[in-house]
């Protein structure tokens, strides 16, 4: 016992100097923290706009510590407070004799109406929010040099600011880690804001983002790297699908490069469907294969080559033993969107003797329900002269109806194009295509010229087989990116958007991926098509939207329930800026690309 005391009697200077408390010293407008000077200001009044990210600018001011804190309020309560403040503006409006008054009346009480819009009818919700900023330095001349910036950001940022006279020892209270807030400094700096400024500009959605794995991305608004790995999956991010959308000139095709690189360094095979040769450089820089699928000669797809169906490994249990669907048969659905893309006046009746005629020829080649597909080669499958040979000699049966011998007469003379005519350079011979790389460029800019029909009906083509190239290897991870995607849409033929929307689906089982890229979600919004064509820009994971306006614009933000900051980011459509979503969290992204890949790129697009 004695022992126990005589160790409690002796001090240690050095601990106890540790544990004691560093000096504090309150005065009216700042206060002594140890060695530091700090002052405390508190923002008494808030832009009435505000941009994607604004909470960014006033948090990272180098030197200060910034305390949030957001209370949400009743809005009911609210609301009629609010409905007072606008009458009591638009009568201060209508007296004022000065026309500075009058107009900043006018403008209280639209912004007051517009909230009030947003609360009543968009479920908006509000709260009171307060911010206290602590400027900190060692020296003197440092603290007032922090002092003056931060004074000098919160002026250009439209707040006002106001130093906490009297009350540095609350406000330092309410700033600390363990944020226990005054109701002295809650009385001062309580301002009413909507929840979507809040979130829209609180820092940490802005704050640069890092998946661990991947390669470099982007930057924030605040120069924080975006480091992306789009194979990752987990919770929201189920596929590796993107959705870029954006008006000419913003910068989706240096974006698109961009990522295209990024991933062919990383070993995924990339496929463009290219209409407008904005990739042919790119694709020859790397040693692709630059394929011209407008009409070229190593460039052709044979529409009548069934296409084999991908396995599904995942049924590791289950033989088809010739009771379900083979190949021939489901590909039989391709031929009649096939059909009736290039002949939309094509009759019903007309389908169902063309596919019986198509039924008949293939077998003529030796091919059956049952046949395996695989086993065959480009040169065992019929083409478009084929056919029209089969309907000429429909046409002179003499068992045949005159009726019959009518309606083959009729499909022969609509087929003679694909067959014999300016078409048949596109379709009417074995497919070509070889390739060897893992990047593929499939250019239908020689097309741009034709019908619209003629696009869609090869672009639907050209699909159908880089699905076959997708769905070959789940072990290889592929991308096909695939511009102006609104080339697929054709309100008479929704199956073909169908097809696109399933491809999109199906892709994650298949270590594949898909990029949908065009100017517009109004075309894919269109009543007709917009059971298919919403799903299309809201199945993948990520979504880059850069700048649009209008009704693109209108849409745009009720489509992605995007809030009034992002809006007005899409709006000024910056070249190279974007709102980005991976999965559900959002990105405000500056894409600053590394110059050695602008080499890459090419002369045509993407400069």
């Amino acid at each position: 016992m004695k022992k126990i005391q005589t160790n409690l009697a002796s001090v240690n200077n050095s601990l106890l100097n540790i544990i004691t408390p560093i000096g504090l010293e309150l005065k009216r407008n700042s206060l002594i923290i140890g060695e530091n000077t700090g002052r405390i200001y508190g923002i008494v009044k808030y832009p009435q706009k505000v941009d994607y990210g604004w909470l960014a600018k006033i948090t990272n001011i180098p030197g200060t510590v910034v305390g949030i804190t957001f209370i949400p309020i009743d809005n009911g309560e609210f609301i009629s407070g609010l409905s007072k403040s606008v009458i009591q503006n638009r009568s201060a409006a209508e007296s004022a004799k000065d026309p500075l008054i009058r107009q900043r009346a006018e403008q209280a009480a639209l912004d007051g109406e517009k909230i009030m819009l947003q609360i009543d009818r968009e479920g908006e919700t509000v709260g009171t929010m307060i911010i206290s900023i602590m400027a900190i330095a060692r020296e003197d001349s440092n603290f007032q040099k922090i002092c003056r910036k931060t004074e000098s950001i919160i002026a250009t940022s439209k707040a006002k600011l106001r130093i906490m006279s009297n009350l540095q020892e609350q406000a330092f209270k309410s700033i600390a880690p363990y944020y226990t807030l005054d109701e002295a400094i809650g009385e001062v700096l309580k301002r009413v804001i909507p929840m979507s400024s809040f979130v829209g500009g609180v820092p940490f959605s802005s704050s640069g983002y890092n998946d661990g794995t991947g390669y470099y991305f982007g930057r924030d608004n605040t120069g924080g790297l975006v480091v992306l790995d789009p194979w990752k999956r987990g919770n929201d991010r189920t596929n590796t699908n993107f959705t870029i959308m954006g008006v000419a000139g913003v910068g989706k095709s240096t974006v698109v490069k961009h990522i295209a690189l990024s991933e062919y360094m990383k070993g995924t095979k990339i496929i463009f469907i290219d209409p407008e040769r904005e990739m042919k450089d790119l694709c020859m820089a790397l040693n692709g294969d630059w394929i011209n699928a407008g009409g070229g000669t190593n460039g052709k797809i044979n529409p009548l080559q069934i296409r084999p169906t991908p396995i599904d490994n995942d049924d590791q249990y289950y033989k088809d033993e010739g009771n379900g669907m083979g190949d021939m048969a489901i590909y039989m659905k391709n031929l009649e969107i096939f059909f009736s893309l290039y002949l939309p006046s094509i009759s019903d009746k007309q389908k169902a003797i063309l596919k019986n005629t198509l039924i008949e020829l293939y077998n003529n080649f030796d091919i059956y329900w049952d046949t395996d597909i695989n086993r065959l080669s480009n040169e065992d499958f019929p083409i478009f002269n084929d056919l029209h040979k089969l309907l000429k000699e429909k046409i002179k049966d003499k068992s045949a109806s005159p009726n019959e011998q009518t309606e083959y007469e009729e499909l022969a003379l609509l087929l003679q194009d694909i067959a014999l005519g300016s078409d048949a350079f596109l379709w009417n011979g074995k497919s070509s295509i070889e390739t060897n790389t893992r990047c593929i460029c499939l250019d239908t800019h020689d097309l741009q010229n034709t019908s619209d029909n003629i696009k869609r009906t090869q672009y639907f083509n050209i699909l159908t087989w880089c699905w076959q190239q997708m769905s070959l290897d789940r072990t290889e991870p592929v991308l096909l990116i695939c511009d102006e995607s609104y080339l697929m849409i054709d309100p008479n033929v929704p199956q073909s958007l169908v097809f696109l929307r399933n491809v999109e689906k199906r892709a994650r089982k298949y270590e594949a991926g898909i990029a949908i890229i065009s100017h517009s979600v109004v075309d894919f919004l269109d009543p007709k098509v917009k059971m298919y064509g919403q799903a299309l820009l809201d199945i993948p994971a990520y979504k880059i939207l850069m700048g649009c306006d209008g009704m693109n614009l209108i849409e745009t933000k009720q489509l992605f329930n995007l809030t009034d900051a992002e809006e007005q980011l899409l709006s000024q459509k910056k070249r190279g800026n974007a709102l980005v979503m991976i999965g559900s969290k959002r990105l405000y992204v500056n894409f600053q690309i590394p110059e050695y890949k602008f080499k890459f790129m090419g002369k045509s697009g993407g400069r």
